[in-house]
């Protein structure tokens, strides 16, 4: 790293399809929003001679955030994929949002990648989100390598933020955490700024100079090499505790100097392992430059560093019926076996589906056997068909660039698979696989809709489909108690591109309407109810008479029917029609048009007329009844309350509970969780935690997560209940 020459590939520097698992490199870039991750990949492309100036394909278009919900939000929305060509190797370069909303685009960025470069801001620090993917990709051994960014920041302090890297990702271990460069700066600026003009290799000794806007190679004065001295010290004795060769260490401190090669060697091999984690500076290429600074040396580690799709082990595969399948990892001539990582629809093509191969090689025009199972309670149906692929393309900006094939290791973009959606898994027509799913964080922030017309409403269904199947972060519900069509959504971000994607793609327009919870009623003590259904008007009349009592149940019993009438009152042809009536009624409410639950009604008494009664006339005075006990008596506003568990660091603990208990929570319960987190347990009215998914995200400055489930509902506060019934026309 750092000792090669390169010849700049221009215009041929186009991805291309690759031959050998070998060749292959997939990197993921992790960041916060604003550190710089965009802007890199398109600096990589440009150094790589993939694009013809920063940011621009050779037809003018961008490489990365070309989506015009990116352009007029200036920040990425989703997983763009970027392939470039770079000594004989390709690589796969995944850019991810860094804002917490799409953090599903940046899970199937993960899966799909072998390695992640972590894009730091000199300027801005880690922030707590990035510290949580770290431990993520340190809990399945992903190799990481930290990019700082933003040198030409007045506070940038490459120094610190190298210390800052080693004590928030180095484990304890700070000699896990060194750079392998350092930055050099030219004459300062008159605003007394130095900019960043070049990098010492600490191994190789040599000074790379991007100050001319192409990379040349000198050889450092005394005074730099004196000012690396330190600092190549204690990296190549964190290289050495690495190493393999135990003697390694000894010899060295021993005064003998280790061969330059067997420390590349060693260090390759440990980065690749995921046990050291280099820090390395970039920065965009100025105007008119063909390179930025450290995009080379990014190159070089990238293919001499990180693993090959080779060294990945397959995720666990079973047949769709359950029945586990061995694989071997990344055999281009075994069976196939790869994954729909990110789904999106095109206006000319329609869906394209991003595919990652673990095994086999993937050709166009092929039948392929597409399984989805796992998200049926995120509004996707269970499917496995067979479909044909259309074309087989690397993306890159909005171009689709024809590939003759996809080996495993590698990535492509298949068209035309209608019924594939995100997590979904390919694999041969006549040996159907499933691979295990990836982790998806829960969408817990409800965005009522209904459609604005009655041309969206015949759109909506079509619309919604496509927007889950695209994305498995987000979740579509038809709630049978409200009524409402739900979409169920990360933060508001995530909800407002949704909007936006309904909106211009896919032709329709919703109204925004009021999230409902399901509210219930129930009698807070026993009454008694007396329904009279008399009328004659000529002709056949209608007669019922019934009395029933009602009593409360406990929680979850539902409404119990009991006949205890005595002597035939009420002929037993018409005891169904009360109780028929006596449910309708409570499926109607009997306060403010809830549904009535856990409730036991009695019929005691009643009469009948041998001519004028008759089934409609019970059903009504079962329904009368149940009203009349219900005026009588003292009706309690149920509402649901949910089981909250918040993931939480210490510092905000106190913030957290002190916040639910704002919300009517209960804390039931705190536990350390380890890595200086604390779990919190609350019960906490669902009414109370709509937009919890926002202010927990504020509250505790992005580093908590929360889940929640139903437990029970109970009786709401009588205050709150009566401005609901206020609210509520019929009540």
């Amino acid at each position: 790293m750092g000792d090669k020459a390169h010849a700049h590939p221009g215009a041929a520097g186009r991805a291309t399809a690759a031959n050998h698992p070998a060749s292959v490199r997939n990197v993921v870039l992790v960041g916060h929003s604003g550190s710089g991750k965009t802007t890199l990949v398109e600096a990589l492309a440009l150094t790589a001679g993939a694009v013809n100036r920063a940011g621009r394909v050779e037809d003018g278009g961008t490489v990365s955030d070309y989506d015009e919900i990116e352009h007029r939000q200036q920040r990425s929305v989703q997983l763009s994929l970027v392939p470039v060509d770079w000594d004989g190797y390709k690589i796969n370069i995944l850019d991810t949002p860094g804002y917490a909303d799409f953090v599903g685009e940046l899970r199937a960025g993960l899966r799909a990648a072998d390695a992640a470069l972590f894009v730091v801001s000199a300027s801005d620090g880690v922030d707590g989100s990035t510290r949580m993917v770290w431990e993520e990709c340190a809990a399945v051994g992903m190799p990481r390598a930290i990019v700082v960014t933003h040198l030409e920041s007045a506070r940038a302090d490459f120094e610190e933020m190298t210390r800052i890297c080693a004590e928030a990702f180095g484990g304890g271990d700070p000699d896990a955490v060194l750079p392998l460069y350092l930055p050099l700066r030219g004459p300062e600026a008159p605003d007394g700024h130095a900019p960043v003009t070049g990098l010492i290799g600490l191994l190789t000794q040599r000074l790379f100079d991007y100050a001319s806007g192409e990379r040349k190679e000198a050889e450092p004065g005394p005074e730099q090499r004196q000012l690396i001295e330190d600092a190549r010290n204690r990296l190549i004795e964190g290289i050495i505790a690495e190493s393999e060769d135990e003697t390694l260490m000894d010899r060295y401190l021993g005064g003998e100097e280790i061969d330059l090669k067997t420390l590349v060697q060693d260090l390759e091999r440990a980065v690749a392992r995921g046990t050291f984690f280099p820090v390395l500076a970039a920065a965009p290429a100025a105007e008119g430059a063909r390179q930025g600074l450290g995009t080379v040396e990014l190159l070089e580690l990238v293919t001499g560093g990180f693993p090959t799709p080779l060294e990945r082990p397959a995720p666990s595969v079973t047949t769709p019926d359950g029945t586990a399948r061995a694989v071997e990892a990344c055999d281009p001539d075994g069976p196939l076996l790869a994954e729909v990582v990110k789904t999106a629809s095109d206006p000319y093509v329609g869906r394209v589906s991003l595919v990652r191969v673990f095994s086999g090689t993937l050709r166009p025009d092929a039948t392929v056997h597409v399984s989805g199972h796992g998200l049926t309670d995120r509004g996707h149906e269970d499917h496995d068909v067979d479909e044909r692929i259309g074309t087989l393309s690397a993306p890159f900006g909005k171009q689709q660039r024809a590939l003759t094939h996809c080996i495993a290791g590698d990535l492509a973009s298949v068209a035309k698979l209608n019924r594939a959606e995100t997590g979904d898994t390919l694999s041969a027509k006549d040996d159907p696989l499933l691979m295990e799913p990836w982790r998806m964080p829960d969408p817990l922030l409800p965005l009522a809709i209904e459609a604005h017309s009655k041309a969206d409403e015949d759109k909506l269904s079509q619309g919604l489909g496509r927007l889950v199947a695209e994305d498995p972060t987000m979740r579509l519900e038809q709630n049978p108690a409200t009524h409402q069509v739900v979409l169920w959504c990360l933060g508001e971000a995530h909800a407002d591109v949704a909007l936006e994607r309904l909106r211009n793609r896919y032709g329709v327009q919703v109204d925004v309407v009021p999230h409902k919870v399901s509210l219930r009623e129930t009698f807070a003590g026993t009454s008694s109810g007396r329904g009279r259904h008399v009328k004659q008007s000529g002709g056949h009349g209608q007669f019922a008479i019934c009395e029933i009592e009602v009593e409360p149940l406990p929680n979850g019993s539902g409404i119990e029917f009991v006949d205890k009438v005595i002597g035939g009152a009420v002929p037993r042809q018409f005891i169904p029609s009360v109780e028929k009536g006596v449910r309708a009624q409570a499926a109607r409410g009997v306060a403010a048009g809830y549904p009535l639950i856990d409730v036991r009604v009695t019929l005691r008494d009643g009469k009948a007329h041998s001519v004028d009664s008759s089934d409609a006339a019970f059903q009504t005075a079962g329904a009368l009844a149940l009203r009349e006990a219900a005026a009588d008596a003292r009706i309690h506003l149920l509402e649901p309350v949910a089981e909250v568990s918040v993931l939480v660091g210490d510092d905000y603990v106190g913030a957290v509970m002190s916040d639910l208990s704002g919300r009517r929570g209960r804390v039931v319960g705190t536990e350390q969780a380890g890595g200086g987190r604390t779990l919190v347990r609350a019960e906490v009215p669902e009414i109370e935690i709509g937009r919890y998914a926002v202010d927990l995200r504020s509250i505790s400055h992005g580093t908590a997560r929360f889940d929640r489930h139903y437990a029970r509902h109970e009786p709401m506060p009588q205050q709150i209940a009566e401005r609901i019934r206020e609210r509520t026309p019929d009540s």
